[in-house]
């Protein structure tokens, strides 16, 4: 069916938020959606929840990998299982306005552009300001993301109609980066929405927040995945860093 929107949400011991999230994704008042879980192996009580809300939500449908496996492998058996025109992606703890598939949509079919994303809140775990909104650029390229990866997995939208379907490397950070990237070498770039649609839930301690241990992953991501030169390497990562530095910024 035209316009069908595949959602991919891996969970992971996520009993706490995910029904939250779920139920950000029930009020879109786009409704032409399907949700697939898949879960990564969860020990507590996680899949007994969603397979209850999959029971009461006929879009809704679940899978559990047979033990953890991490988030690429389970978001890419998400994109084997999606039926749709579009697809895009939310975190089992994360939250979409109700707007974001709307807007995402619209924003396709008026520029013409294959794959948006949009700004977004970043709040911390009780949903009070942690950081600044995250304002995205209006436009981005392939040397873009290799500078700073500004297209959050929470609001990346892709009209796979049009691009395909590609899967994440199977790495254990940055493989949404590692996606987007494989699109922006066949498109000369994504459009940004500046206005907020969603938000990011940061947790305690992520990982994501810690540039410092995250430096070995991302200079093997340019030298592994993207293939990058030495030089070239060096120069991605000084803008990474020095950029993330100012993307976690309080005000």
């Amino acid at each position: 069916m035209k316009g069908l929107v595949s959602i991919i949400t891996p969970t992971y011991n996520s009993v706490e938020f995910i029904k939250e999230t779920v139920h950000s994704i029930k009020q879109q008042t786009y409704t032409h959606w399907e949700l697939i879980l898949i879960d990564d192996g969860s020990t507590d009580a996680t899949v007994t929840l969603i397979k209850k809300l999959a029971e009461e939500e006929p879009r809704i449908s679940w899978e559990q990998l047979p033990q953890n496996s991490g988030p690429a492998i389970a978001r890419n058996r998400g994109i084997k299982k999606a039926n749709g025109d579009y697809l895009t992606f939310i975190d089992a703890d994360d939250i979409w306005f109700p707007e974001f598939l709307k807007t995402s949509i619209h924003t396709i079919e008026s520029t013409g552009c294959p794959f948006v994303f949009a700004s977004y809140q970043r709040l911390d775990e009780k949903l009070q300001p942690l950081y600044p909104d995250f304002i995205v650029p209006e436009k981005v390229t392939y040397t873009d993301i290799l500078k700073s990866n500004s297209i959050s997995c929470l609001t990346a939208f892709v009209h796979i109609e049009k691009l395909g379907k590609k899967f994440m490397p199977e790495i254990r950070k940055r493989q949404d980066m590692g996606l987007w990237l494989q699109y922006l070498k066949e498109i000369e770039y994504a459009l940004g929405i500046k206005q907020p649609l969603a938000i990011y839930r940061i947790r305690k301690n992520s990982l994501s927040r810690n540039k410092w241990a995250l430096l070995k992953y991302q200079w093997d991501f340019y030298r592994k995945i993207e293939k990058l030169t030495f030089t070239q390497s060096v120069y991605y990562m000084a803008n990474w860093f020095y950029r993330g530095l100012i993307k976690y910024k309080r005000s």
